[in-house]
């Protein structure tokens, strides 16, 4: 290696360091505004939350800096800071429900302290074990039939919560498949594109204007279409649906460079969800608190069928009441989602007590993770490493999108937790995974662009 590029390697780190030591303060500053706000004292767990965050951000720090110094240097910053924000409203959220026990609503800001610590070790584990990313590729068939396994299992064995079944209890815990599939199937998903591009980029008979693909090569994307179509019947998951389907045509897309794999993706997303929508209650009962979410406030007799909760209209009640600065942390009423409140429904949170300014702080972070991930794909040399940084990007889009957009009233509610913000130990440790994959990516793409001694 040149001396320049040696130098470039601490320049790096020493970005990512002082951006962790800004994260770090301002997580334990909102957590400690919360306890002011809402109490008028310093919450009592404040030595521990500052220690957590603390470790959160320094041990991962310190072992890119020894076995990934070259890495993106603002993924770990952004996947921090995302999470310490997750904490204090979840902390802020425990304070109100603790006030009024009459919600029956357990604390959950312990917990996922809990799983951030757990995250934040898989994902040093991962960079320890995973010293190629490559290697992947040689199981991606293993892991699909293990993701395929993952993904059935909660309609045999799982537990219907909430009117979904995405969860498989395991004594007092409860895992959530789901979200690790989507890292699995974007493993094999990279794999198989990598190795089938050409056929699939195949040019087929011109409808209407549109280039279509072959019929032979259409089989992958039917096939998927039918297991998505499976979990949305049989475990009532949109949003696992519609996630597992749009980062496949997001690959391929990328793939082949074809705008008519990415038509026929629409065209049969849309026949899917309009039969499955029409047909099971589950989801039908959400589309009707899509459409009229005011109605639920009407007698009981005049409701549409299916109209059983109240959660949508609450939301958009409680993004308005924010207006543009918020009504400020810890001021607002967001326990009146209910149990909802600290899952999917966090981003109402936000959107009370810090405003429209800070939904959009929010999904910016989202966008810039996002943004980086793509930026892994298009400077990694190897075809395997592209495509999976960018399906490992697109899965954390679609899901921002498809929970934003369900409690904002732009889709239907989906159920989905709100990566690194929402509680649930299986989404936090998987979204930690993610960032431990794009790392190492990273790390590879910026070694190959160095030049040789």
């Amino acid at each position: 290696m040149t001396f320049a590029a040696l130098a470039q390697a601490p320049d790096r780190r020493r970005t990512e360091a002082w951006l962790l030591v800004l994260v770090v303060l301002i997580a334990d500053f909102g957590y400690a505004y919360t306890g002011l706000s809402m109490t008028g004292r310093l919450p009592g767990g404040l030595p521990g939350f500052a220690v957590s965050m603390l470790f959160v951000a320094l041990v991962p720090h310190l072992v890119l800096r020894r076995f990934a110094p070259r890495a993106d240097p603002l993924i770990l910053p952004l996947a921090t800071l995302l999470t310490g924000i997750g904490l204090v409203l979840l902390h802020r959220l425990d304070v109100t429900y603790a006030q009024k026990p009459r919600l029956k609503i357990a604390e959950a800001a312990s917990g996922q302290l809990v799983w951030t610590v757990i995250g934040v070790a898989v994902c040093i584990v991962i960079l320890l074990v995973l010293r190629d990313h490559r290697i992947l590729q040689r199981y991606i068939y293993l892991t699909m039939v293990v993701a395929l396994v993952l993904l059935m299992a909660p309609a045999f064995f799982g537990a219907d919560m909430y009117g979904a079944k995405r969860w498989i209890l395991l004594g007092p815990l409860s895992l959530q498949p789901g979200e690790f599939v989507k890292i699995m199937i974007s493993v094999f998903f990279a794999g198989y594109l990598t190795v089938n591009r050409d056929a699939l980029a195949l040019a087929g008979r011109r409808v209407l204007g549109v280039q279509l693909p072959p019929g032979r090569q259409l089989a992958p994307i039917f096939t998927i279409w039918v297991i998505s179509l499976l979990v949305l019947v049989f475990e009532r998951d949109l949003g696992t649906s519609l996630i597992f389907f749009g980062v496949f045509v997001i690959m391929l897309y990328m793939a082949t460079e074809r705008t008519s794999w990415v038509l026929c993706g629409l065209a049969m997303a849309v026949v899917g969800a309009t039969v499955v929508g029409s047909t099971e209650p589950h989801v039908k009962g959400r589309i009707m608190a899509w459409l009229h979410p005011m109605d639920i406030f009407l007698p009981q007799a005049q409701r549409p069928p299916g109209l059983i909760s109240d959660q949508a209209a609450q939301a958009l009640f409680s993004f308005g009441s924010g207006g543009i600065a918020g009504s400020g942390l810890g001021q607002g009423h967001p326990e009146l989602i209910g149990f909802a409140g600290n899952s999917d429904f966090i981003l109402t949170t936000v959107g009370e007590e810090l405003g429209l300014a800070g939904v959009m702080a929010v999904l910016m972070l989202y966008v810039l993770l996002a943004q980086r991930g793509l930026r892994v794909g298009l400077t990694a040399r190897d075809p395997f490493g592209k495509l999976l940084a960018v399906g490992l990007s697109g899965a954390l889009l679609l899901q921002v999108f498809v929970v934003a957009g369900g409690v904002t009233g732009l889709i239907p509610l989906t159920g989905k937790a709100l990566p690194f913000l929402a509680k649930g130990g299986s989404s936090l440790v998987a979204n930690w995974v993610m960032v431990a994959l794009l790392l190492r990516i990273s790390d590879h793409a910026q070694r190959r662009r160095e030049p040789a001694r």
